[in-house]
């Protein structure tokens, strides 16, 4: 179906089936442009276009400008070629003509999506890099003086933290959760990421002329999934476990539970419980001191420690306190996965998100996104009285065929609220047949399998191949449906609001 001169980053995540050929006109595989072509009969028929950007710097920095965009009303974060410069790099350029603007956010036109009457369509981005960005959240200025005030808060909080009584903490969160405002990602909801692969894959329908397969994210014909997972961050958390294990144990389902190593002991006849209910066991940090990724200093000179707790709990996966998180530095904790990373989340200490309801792969580490808001959050510092706002994402999400990622947390349970909110949370999904309840190994495990599987053509149809051949499902785009489960997304969702 297509054949590309280069590695083109979205048909690899969502596993649509293409080759990378050598060019035959002469151009180079180090050129600015790379190229996704629809091959029928033998020859190409239209083409994709789009600047290598993606992983390493552009042919010509000067051509491209970094900033923040938008695409009709998607978002859109990272380096885009001017109409100018894309009109001298276009071959034949009197037959192209600028459609879809990209503006910035006065309004003002800075770039085209560039047609020609045959079908070609040249993209003034790589797709590649707003996706990476967006799950790596390199849209946040690392310079600005926000950024930078919202490190140094960071630090003092944990540096006081202990000195304050609970109540006191809380009653300061939720003095700062007043003002605490974003325009992106946008909170309860951030769609960017959903909007921005619908386009493409409207882009690669168009490109084929006919039906795109690729691979969906969940295994054996599932729509979406449900993880639970459970941060414990302080003794009195330990002794609570059963409190919000009692209801999951009520409703057949299973969890994971992140333990502190050198805050708290953990008893092995509490792991062992766990282990022997079919629930995973996770690390969450070394001593939930904010210290662990302050500085790479810091970090090195734990994780010996992290990681013979992780070898001694047999756990696989990590979540950082605080959902503290550096792009660059997830991958040497040397975990199977890691959930440090929110979809979207204005409350925390390091604001932000990734953007993403599905899992994605940074280096060697499978990132599962945080994608409720945290118990925390809900009840303790928004006072939400009861469980509508966890109810109405978990719907958005699998309307869009998605992972609901739960935190809740032993040490808060004494709230009735997040009793009877996580009760009515999975009782409301508990009978969907349409869900996969998978622990994050799981889902990791799945994901590097898929990963690693691919599709092919067999006689006159589409077969999956590799790892994922037994269990994986195919699934198609077209131009009448939209791609990720089943709606498009209201006015409300564009907004990030419920």
């Amino acid at each position: 179906m297509f054949e590309s001169t280069a590695p083109f980053m979205f048909f690899d995540y969502y596993r649509v089936p293409y080759k990378i050929s050598v060019p035959t006109d002469g151009r180079s595989e180090d050129s600015f442009w790379g190229h996704v072509s629809n091959v029928s009969e033998g020859r190409a028929t239209r083409r994709l276009s789009w600047p290598r950007v993606c992983g390493r710097a552009p042919t010509d920095p000067s051509s491209m400008r970094w900033g923040e965009y938008r695409l009709g009303r998607i978002p859109i974060f990272g380096r885009v070629l001017g109409d100018e410069h894309a009109a001298e790099r276009l071959q034949g350029s009197s037959r192209w003509k600028a459609a879809e603007a990209i503006t910035d956010g006065a309004g003002n036109r800075v770039a085209s999506i560039w047609r020609d009457r045959d079908g070609n369509v040249a993209l003034p981005f790589d797709p590649g890099e707003l996706i990476e960005n967006l799950w790596s959240e390199r849209y946040v200025n690392p310079g600005s003086a926000t950024t930078r005030l919202r490190r140094i808060s960071t630090r003092i909080y944990y540096e006081v933290k202990p000195l304050l009584p609970r109540r006191l903490q809380v009653a300061l969160r939720q003095r700062f959760a007043k003002l605490q405002t974003a325009s992106f990602p946008r909170w309860p909801i951030e769609t960017a990421m959903t909007e921005l692969s619908e386009w493409l894959f409207a882009e690669a329908v168009r490109l084929a002329g006919q039906p795109v397969p690729w691979i969906a994210p969940w295994p054996n014909d599932f729509q979406w999934a449900l993880v639970l997972t459970h941060d414990v961050e302080t003794a009195e958390g330990c002794e609570r476990i059963t409190d919000l294990r009692r209801i999951e144990r009520e409703l057949g389902l299973v969890s994971s539970w992140n333990f502190v190593p050198l805050r708290y002991s953990v008893s092995d006849h509490t792991l062992g419980d766990l282990v022997a209910e079919g629930c995973e066991v996770g690390v969450h940090g070394l001593r939930h001191d904010g210290k662990d990724l302050q500085s790479l200093r810091t970090l090195r000179s734990r994780l010996p420690a992290i990681r013979a707790h992780a070898e001694r709990w047999g756990a696989v996966g990590f979540r950082a306190p605080a959902t503290q998180r550096r792009w660059e530095w997830m991958p040497l904790l040397g975990f199977e996965y890691d959930t440090s990373y929110p979809d979207s989340d204005l409350y925390e200490p390091t604001p932000g998100g990734c953007c993403s309801y599905l899992p994605f792969i940074n280096e060697s580490t499978v990132e599962l996104p945080i994608t409720l808001p945290q118990d925390h959050t809900v009840f303790a510092i928004l006072q939400h009285r009861d469980e509508a706002l966890w109810i109405e994402k978990t719907e958005h999400i699998r309307s869009h065929g998605g992972m609901a990622l739960v935190l809740t947390h032993p040490d808060y349970a004494s709230d009735h609220r997040v009793i009877d909110g996580y009760r009515a949370l999975l009782s409301s999904v508990k009978e969907d047949p349409a869900m996969w309840h998978a622990l994050p190994r799981d889902v990791s495990r799945w994901w590097r399998r898929r990963e690693a599987s691919w599709i092919e053509r067999s006689d006159d149809d589409w077969v999956i191949r590799g790892p994922g051949e037994s269990d994986a499902t195919l699934r198609y785009a077209t131009t009448d449906a939209p791609t990720f489960g089943t709606a498009h997304l209201s006015e409300s969702h564009e907004r990030g609001t419920l």
